[in-house]
């Protein structure tokens, strides 16, 4: 057996190196020119997402402390702490009504009462009542002065899911004196005391507005007025508007639609023939409004229809340009701005009375229209608090209406038996006017606390027939500012009228003019500064008090020709807010 064993030994030593002596095979480096191209199918892709056992990650090794008590000698004793809590200011409660009384010279009462109350969540009901007074006369003034204001306003709001609407309603009670007796006459006590100088007006309102959202219709008006005075005299006046858009081609046109009738009576002019006056005017406004990053331009027109049967006038159809575009050059900065604008203006007695309220009641009433006013213009900010406006302009006007004084039937020695006809009313004159228009403005706002401002208008005016615009300054500027606090409050104001023209003529009828009096006396008003203050004072969220000082320079100047205006004027008082739940 043990042969056997050693004999196979040999043998595979044998062949071990035989095979060794007889092998030819190198080594050599093998070069694949063939480019590789894999496929998706040579990707060796995960077949399933690996999972993490979040359990044993989250686990925490468990860590054991030991203490070793050491004690040690103290005397501190800890106090029991108390909580502490923070201290919060009382809430300011703001109040939606209020009463105002007042009291100041000339005898003068002041009443404001505001009033209203949510019925619903969509809607609202309240009114304003308003009084003052003043009976008190001017220093040097021959025939009484004072005059009362009385004024009560209704309203009612309604919300609803698309629209809302309200309901305006309301009188008024105004009385006043033709007190302006010129200095050319020299008047009689008999004269004077024939005078009777004392003038009311009434009026009676009703009105109503709606508007839409998302709609074609945007909003509509209506606008119903009732006037009369003391001498018979009676106007009715309706309004009616409508801002609609309507589709032209892929365009929005957006019009206003208005008709418009005034029908008004004078018992006497001044050659005692009764007044009687009456228009009706269609008006439509077609615009195209044009926008982009910087630019913004209205293409539009004025159109009215005017019917009339009064005396030496006819109807009329007018055309007015009203095209207006605006540049932002430097985002807010800086916008430059012109237009070209035209329209009707539609005179009422109700009208002059609000503007002048010593014309007469023996009036001519007339519509006025402007064929053009081209006006270029830029605002925006100096500084982030500092704002400015500047506008110049030319503008010509058809029939502008200008208030001169009437003619005097007296030579001041002639007893009267009308109250306006002592040369101490207006009437209304109308004339083409051409005006080169400038205007600027300059706002400062300092901070919440404090703002002031002012600015100046210039116009030059070219008449056609008369011989001045009367009673119009060329110059006129205003600087106002306000300064807030929480428990008070404080304003100034302070404004500059440049001189303005008037005449007056004595009636031809009246034959003798006493010595130094003239048929025709030219007048210049003087230009005058008016200085006001105001200020209040918060006692808490019911309480307040406040006080004007009005004309504090003490000038008696003339606003209109012969009517000097009071003196300096104190008014204060207080006001009480308060709700009704």
């Amino acid at each position: 057996m043990k042969k056997q064993l050693f004999f196979l030994f040999l043998l595979s030593i044998y062949g071990v190196a035989f095979s060794q002596k007889k092998d030819t095979l190198k080594t050599e480096v093998v070069r694949v020119v063939k480019p590789f191209a894999p496929t998706v199918g040579d990707a060796d892709k995960i077949k399933q997402e690996p999972k993490i056992d979040s359990i044993a990650i989250d686990q925490k090794k468990e860590v054991k402390y030991n203490f070793n008590s050491v004690p040690v000698a103290s005397t501190f004793i800890p106090e029991k702490g108390a909580a502490r809590s923070i201290a919060r200011t009382p809430k300011e409660r703001f109040y939606n009504n209020y009463v105002s009384l007042g009291f100041g010279n000339y005898l003068t009462p002041y009443a404001e009462i505001f009033a209203h109350s949510n019925i619903t969540k969509s809607s609202d009901f309240g009114g304003l009542l308003k009084y003052q007074a003043s009976f008190g006369d001017i220093d040097g003034v021959e025939l009484s002065s004072g005059y009362t204001d009385l004024t009560a306003d209704l309203f009612y709001k309604q919300t609803e899911r698309y629209f809302d609407w309200q309901v305006l309603a309301g009188i008024k009670s105004e009385t006043m004196n033709w007190y302006g007796l010129s200095d050319e006459i020299n008047f009689t006590s008999n004269t004077i005391n024939s005078i009777d100088p004392k003038q009311s007006y009434g009026t009676i309102y009703l009105g109503g507005e709606v508007n839409f959202e998302e709609a074609l219709v945007h909003n509509g008006s209506l606008k119903i007025i009732n006037f009369i005075d003391d001498f018979n005299s009676s106007e009715f006046y309706v309004n009616t508007n409508a801002n609609i858009e309507f589709p032209v081609w892929e365009l929005l046109m957006n019009s206003f639609i208005t008709l418009e009738y005034v029908r008004g009576s004078f018992e006497e002019d001044f050659q005692n023939e009764a007044i009687n006056y009456n228009y009706f005017n269609l008006g439509f406004s077609p615009n195209f409004s044009f926008y982009n990053e910087y630019l913004s331009l209205n293409v539009g027109a004025n159109l009215w229809y005017s019917m009339t049967n009064n005396r030496d006038e006819s109807s009329k159809f007018y055309a007015f340009p009203n095209v207006t575009a605006s540049y932002s050059v430097t985002e807010d900065n800086l916008i430059a701005y012109a237009g070209v604008t035209g329209d009707l203006q539609q005179n009422t007695y109700r009208d002059f009375v609000d503007e002048n309220p010593f014309v007469s009641p023996t009036l001519q009433i007339q519509r006025t229209s402007q064929p053009y006013f081209g006006y270029l213009g830029a605002k925006g900010k100096i500084l982030s608090d500092l704002s400015f406006n500047v506008k110049a302009g030319y503008g010509s006007e058809k029939d502008k209406p200008l208030f001169k004084l009437n003619t005097a039937k007296t030579n001041g020695n002639i007893a009267l038996d009308d109250g306006y006809s002592a040369g101490n009313s207006f009437k209304v004159v109308y004339d083409d006017v051409n005006t080169i228009h400038l205007f600027g403005e300059v706002i400062y706002d300092f901070d919440n606390h404090f703002k002031i401002g002012g600015n100046f208008e210039f116009n030059s005016y070219d008449t056609d027939l008369e011989e001045s615009a009367w009673n119009l300054p060329m110059f006129k500027a205003a600087i106002i500012s306000k300064y807030l606090r929480k428990k008070w409050y404080a304003g100034a104001e302070l404004y500059f009228h440049s001189d303005r023209k008037d005449e007056l003529i004595i009636d031809d009828a009246i034959v003798t003019l006493p010595t130094g009096l003239q048929r025709v006396t030219p007048i210049t008003n003087s230009a005058f500064v008016d200085l006001n203050f105001n200020a209040g004072y918060y006692f808490n969220d019911r309480w307040s008090t406040f006080l004007k000082l009005n004309n504090v320079l003490n000038q008696n100047y003339q606003d209109f020709t012969n009517f000097e205006v009071q003196g300096f004027q104190v008014l204060g008082g207080f006001t009480y807010r308060f709700d009704f739940d």
